[in-house]
């Protein structure tokens, strides 16, 4: 029996990703195309699930850039 997909997309350049931790083998990965919103919406996450939540950054074609969320987050703020 062959084992389906858990990712049914592909990322976009440019764009802002972090998963929500949503019980056992399911994580729900959500984008934002502005980075303000991303920092905003990341932080709400932050404040119900701080245990289930993962920064992943900003999708360059082949790996992720500014993937650590505390200098993104004092770079927003400034």
């Amino acid at each position: 029996m062959a084992r389906p997909r858990t990712k049914k997309f592909e990322y976009g350049k440019g764009i802002y990703y972090f998963n929500i931790k949503k019980g056992y083998n399911n994580n729900i990965t959500i984008k934002r195309t502005d980075k303000k919103k991303a920092v905003d919406a990341y932080k709400q996450y932050l404040k119900n699930q701080p245990e289930n939540c993962e920064w992943l950054g900003k999708w360059e074609g082949k790996k992720f850039s500014e993937d650590n969320f505390d200098k993104v987050e004092a770079e927003v703020a400034s």
